[in-house]
């Protein structure tokens, strides 16, 4: 039977150059795709997956397919294969306040509203950091075994000085991997009520 992970997988080989065919089509009919998040990378591909969880939302089964582009510059052209001139399917999208512009763009090439595009700040691990509050994050932190590396970090010439927010944010992103488990991670940590707002406008969306 196929699944979502089949689709994105026909999806990032179309986007990729592959060539065009029936396959992505057949994909959506039978799973039953009406929307596609457009998500800038894999970090946010887990904390949105993550959050559906807690929140028991299935949103394959809701008709939802969540993208990960490999970065904002490829937004006009998974909104081509996917929105109006391929696929048809209802777009919808996150990402980072400098990004924007190529969400704008690539959209409006598509012939999709700009509507359904929810902006964060510096990025999402910027908003989960104000969020949580930096003493919260630590503790996540710690308790995932990264705070030797975390202390390694801090006494760096380069972080000294620098508000704890930003040296955070910036730790969180030195490793490969790193941001992704730590999008599942600070999911996990939030209050219900803290879910910062870009994410939580997404989901009340779908």
């Amino acid at each position: 039977m196929a699944d979502i992970q089949a689709f994105r997988d026909e999806i990032a080989r179309r986007a990729a150059g592959g060539p065009d065919g029936p396959t992505a089509g057949e994909l959506a009919a039978r799973l039953g795709v009406r929307t596609a998040v457009l998500l800038e990378g894999l970090s946010d591909l887990a904390a949105v997956e993550a959050l559906a969880a807690r929140r028991g939302r299935d949103l394959a089964a809701e008709g939802v397919c969540v993208v990960s582009m490999g970065g904002a510059m490829n937004v006009a052209r998974y909104a081509g294969l996917l929105g109006p001139p391929g696929l048809g399917l209802r777009l919808v999208g996150l990402c980072d306040a400098r990004e924007q512009p190529f969400f704008d763009r690539g959209l409006a090439r598509a012939g999709a509203s700009h509507r359904d595009v929810f902006v964060c700040g510096a990025d999402l691990e910027d908003e989960f950091i104000r969020a949580l509050g930096t003493d919260r994050v630590e503790e996540v932190v710690s308790a995932e075994g990264d705070l030797r590396a975390w202390q390694t970090f801090l006494r760096q010439p380069a972080q000294h000085g620098r508000p704890r927010q930003q040296q955070l944010r910036r730790f969180l992103g030195t490793k490969k991997g790193r941001k992704i488990r730590y999008g599942h991670l600070l999911v996990e940590a939030l209050d219900d009520a803290r879910v910062p707002a870009p994410l939580e406008d997404l989901f009340a969306s779908l």
